[in-house]
C-alpha cells in the first residue's frame, strides 16, 4: 500500500505540468485540484493558461477543481486557497479517488505541503504591555511553552517573538481553528533546461497573442474589470492592458511581458528550492521524457 494520501505536480510555466498530471490522474483514478492563483478566476482562460485540452486524456475528461470558482475583479488569497483546497481534497478523499494537485503558484503549493496556519490574529495590547520589559532569554521560554520552536525567524528580535506568543496564544484560547489535515504528498517537479524554457514561454506567448489573448483582455475591461485589478493581476493581463490603453506598442508590449514571463519562471524555481532548502522533497523529471515515461517514474514513486 502506498503511504502517500495525494501527488503534487509542480514545476516553472510552460513545464507541461497540466498534461502530466491529467495523464497522472487518468493513470490512478484521480481528480486534479488546480493550485494556481489565477486559474481560479472565470473568463481569464487564455492568459492564465488553463489549457483546457490537456485535460482530455484518451477522449475522458478529467475532472479539475478550483479553476473559474471566483469574478474577475476579486483578490483571491491564499488563504481562501487553502480552505477551499481543504474541501475539495476531503470530498476527493471521501469518493476513494486520488488527489492529483498541479500548479505553479509556490506559495499556493507550499501552504498544503506544509500545513501553513493561516489566520488573522489580531494585536493583544494587554499582553504586549506584560511582555515588553522582559528579556529575549524569558520571552522563548515563554514561547516554548505554546510550541516547539522549529522556525529560527521566530526568535531573532524581542518583537517576532513577542508576535509568536500572541499568535500561539491566540490559537491555543481559540481550538474551533481548524487546521490543514497532515496530508503526506509525493511532490513531483518538471524541470525545463533554461535554454529549452526560454524558447518555450517566447513559442507561447506568440500563440496565445495570436489565439484570443488581446480579445480576453479587451473583454474584460469592456466588461467593468478596472485597468488597475487587471495590472494587479499582472504578466500578460499587466502589459496587454497597457497595450490596449495605448501606454505600450505591439512590440513593446510584446518584448516586456516575455521578459516579464522569464522573470517570473526564475522566481518560481527560487521559491521550488527554498522549499527543499526547508526540508520539503521534490523529485524531479525531466519535462523532455516521452510522457510515458514521466508518467511510469511518477506512478513507480507513488507505489
Amino acid at each position: 500500500m502506498t503511504s502517500f494520501d495525494q501527488i503534487v505536480i509542480t514545476g516553472p510555466t510552460a513545464s507541461g505540468k497540466t498534461a502530466l498530471a491529467a495523464a497522472v490522474a487518468h493513470r490512478l483514478g484521480g481528480e486534479v485540484i488546480s493550485a494556481d492563483s489565477r486559474q481560479v478566476y472565470r473568463r481569464m482562460d487564455v492568459g492564465t493558461g488553463k489549457d483546457l485540452d490537456d485535460y482530455i486524456v484518451d477522449g475522458i475528461k478529467i475532472p479539475v477543481h478550483l479553476t473559474d470558482i471566483a469574478e474577475p475583479g476579486y483578490k483571491y488569497n491564499v488563504f481562501e486557497f487553502q480552505r477551499d483546497f481543504k474541501k475539495v481534497y476531503e470530498d476527493i478523499k471521501r469518493r476513494n479517488l486520488l488527489p492529483v494537485v498541479c500548479g505553479g503558484s509556490g506559495m499556493y503549493i507550499d501552504s498544503i505541503v506544509s500545513g501553513y496556519r493561516l489566520i488573522k490574529v489580531p494585536p493583544d495590547v494587554e499582553l504586549r504591555k506584560e511582555l515588553e520589559n522582559k528579556t529575549m532569554e524569558e520571552l522563548v521560554e515563554i514561547l516554548r511553552t505554546y510550541k516547539k520552536l522549529h522556525n529560527v525567524t521566530d526568535i531573532d528580535t524581542c518583537k517576532r517573538v513577542i508576535r509568536a506568543i500572541e499568535i500561539e496564544k491566540y490559537y491555543f484560547n481559540n481550538p474551533h481553528f481548524t487546521e490543514m489535515p497532515e496530508i503526506s504528498s509525493l511532490i513531483m517537479g518538471v524541470s525545463v533546461e533554461r535554454e529549452i524554457r526560454r524558447t518555450r514561454i517566447t513559442e507561447r506567448l506568440r500563440h496565445r497573442l495570436d489565439h484570443g489573448m488581446i480579445d480576453e483582455v479587451k473583454s474584460l475591461i469592456d466588461s467593468g474589470v478596472s485597468e488597475e485589478t487587471l495590472i494587479y493581476y499582472g504578466l500578460e493581463y499587466k502589459f496587454v492592458t497597457l497595450y490596449l490603453t495605448g501606454k505600450l506598442g505591439y512590440e513593446e508590449m510584446f518584448k516586456s511581458l516575455e521578459i516579464a514571463i522569464h522573470q517570473f519562471a526564475k522566481r518560481q524555481m527560487t521559491w521550488f528550492r527554498g522549499m527543499e532548502r526547508k526540508g520539503v522533497k521534490i523529485n524531479w523529471i525531466d519535462s523532455e521524457l516521452p510522457m510515458e515515461e514521466k508518467i511510469w517514474r511518477v506512478v513507480e514513486l507513488y507505489k
